[in-house]
């Protein structure tokens, strides 16, 4: 009984050793972001053919932390799923620490493509496509906060979502889940790809249209990858299985 009360306390011990390291590094990229934050401000605004209003002082604030706190988290990924996997890898097998050590930066630039997606192909098409529903009807004028609950809907969704593909090779690789039931489920994924897309896309057609195909694509492409996953962890198994 003492044995496993040290062990939970050691586990926490380098939880929370792994969790202050995260956040000290969420903290120094929200200090240097907060520094150089009117250049990240004029960076987002660079194609926007208007000067945002702002209807407070409490709104500049608003801007000004947001902005670094968005900037300093995409920086932080990275760390945070470095720090997770620290503390995992003790319990894990040497071939598992040698499956799962790729997957570190796979995913941090999976995570960035989807920003850079959801930035320059989905933010563009639905901006403009919802600006020309009121041309010649509305005076557009945009605040700060608005604008920006705007861009991170059509961004931060993606760079989450384009995890699909690295989360589903990983789990087959453990043999959590298999092509096959990937695809008999494939109606139901579709559904709740239909939801999501709903919920995280602006009230439009379009929108909806935009985030839904390539939500589609990666599934399909996440059972493509779960198939050469799948296959090699059987080749592997074999020479166990016969031992």
């Amino acid at each position: 009984m003492i044995d496993e009360n040290m062990n939970i306390m050691d586990h926490l011990t380098e939880l929370r050793k792994r969790l202050m390291i995260t956040i000290a590094f969420f903290l120094l990229f929200f200090i240097v972001s907060f520094i150089f934050v009117r250049d990240i401000y004029e960076w987002f605004v660079k194609d926007l053919n208007m000067t945002l209003t702002v209807l407070g002082p409490l709104d500049i604030v608003w801007v000004y932390f947001s902005l670094a706190g968005v900037v300093a988290f995409s920086f932080t990924v990275p760390v945070l799923i470095l720090q997770i996997w620290l503390f995992v890898k003790p319990a894990l097998t040497v071939k598992e620490r040698k499956v799962t050590v790729m997957y570190i930066p796979a995913s941090f630039f999976l995570f960035v493509g989807g920003l850079c997606f959801g930035y320059f192909v989905i933010l563009p098409l639905v901006f403009n496509f919802i600006l020309s529903l009121g041309e010649d009807m509305f005076v557009t004028m945009f605040t700060p906060d608005k604008y920006f609950q705007f861009v991170l809907r059509m961004t931060v969704p993606f760079s989450v979502l384009f995890e699909m593909p690295l989360v589903v090779m990983f789990l087959t690789s453990l043999g959590i889940i298999t092509p096959d039931g990937m695809k008999r489920n494939r109606k139901y994924a579709y559904f709740a790809i239909v939801v999501v897309s709903v919920v995280i896309s602006p009230p439009d057609f379009l929108s909806d249209v935009l985030v839904i195909i390539p939500l589609i694509f990666l599934y399909e492409l996440s059972i493509n990858l779960s198939k050469v996953v799948y296959k090699r962890r059987r080749k592997n198994l074999a020479p166990e299985a016969n031992a």
